[in-house]
């Protein structure tokens, strides 16, 4: 099944890295950039669970990931670590290219359809970012870090009385498959090259681009 299933569903919940924006590769590069003084292994390391691990909050990957460099997180490192990579990806972000047709799908039915990001990233990084590609009208509600995507898909409908049968999560990593299991709300994935497991794992409509109709 293509993106027709997303026409008649009242509620959707949006990733953002892999869905609305092709950045993730900005985020990988960007991880094993900021580790690579600690060793091309532990770079290696980093990149490989990064890539496996898609949609997990950097607050949760970065402290992990000073383990593995030998560096002990203490809240400090962790905060600067942090703040490293978000120099390093935002404006990449914003600058990477579009999913084919997402931005005409949020701009012709944002009237018609409740529309809500989920995203890992900090909630005023993705704010900020939502606003400088002009989207911000177009999403109901977001939510970055630290709220867990799966607490957010609950809340929505709970509070909009809404039936999971009438939402969709379009996502394209493990995290976004179980926040929807989580809520029995139908799932709708996009295909890349990182989550060719996935497609095999989970029983899931999944797409290329929003021009598949």
């Amino acid at each position: 099944m293509n993106v027709s299933m997303t026409h008649n569903k009242s509620v959707i919940f949006w990733d953002f890295d892999g869905v609305i924006k092709d950045s993730v590769d900005i985020k990988t590069v960007a991880y094993e950039t900021l580790f690579l003084p600690h060793g091309s292994a532990i770079a290696s390391r980093i990149r490989q669970h990064h890539e496996a691990n898609g949609g997990v909050s950097r607050f949760d990957k970065i402290p992990l990931y000073l383990e593995w460099a030998g560096k002990s997180a203490t809240p400090e490192r962790i905060e600067e670590f942090c703040q490293q990579f978000s120099l390093a990806v935002v404006q990449a972000v914003i600058d990477s290219p579009w999913v084919p047709g997402v931005r005409e799908y949020l701009l012709g039915h944002h009237t018609d359809q409740y529309f809500v990001l989920l995203t890992a990233a900090p909630q005023d990084e993705i704010e900020h970012i939502i606003a400088s590609l002009g989207l911000s009208h177009c999403f109901r509600e977001i939510f970055g870090a630290p709220t867990k995507k799966e607490k957010a898909i609950e809340s929505v409908l709970v509070n909009l009385g809404c039936p999971s049968e009438a939402a969709l999560v379009i996502g394209d990593s493990e995290s976004d498959v179980l926040a929807a299991l989580a809520n029995s709300v139908p799932f709708l994935l996009r295909r890349t090259s990182l989550n060719g497991r996935l497609q095999a794992r989970y029983k899931v409509s999944v797409f290329d681009d929003f021009n598949d109709e």
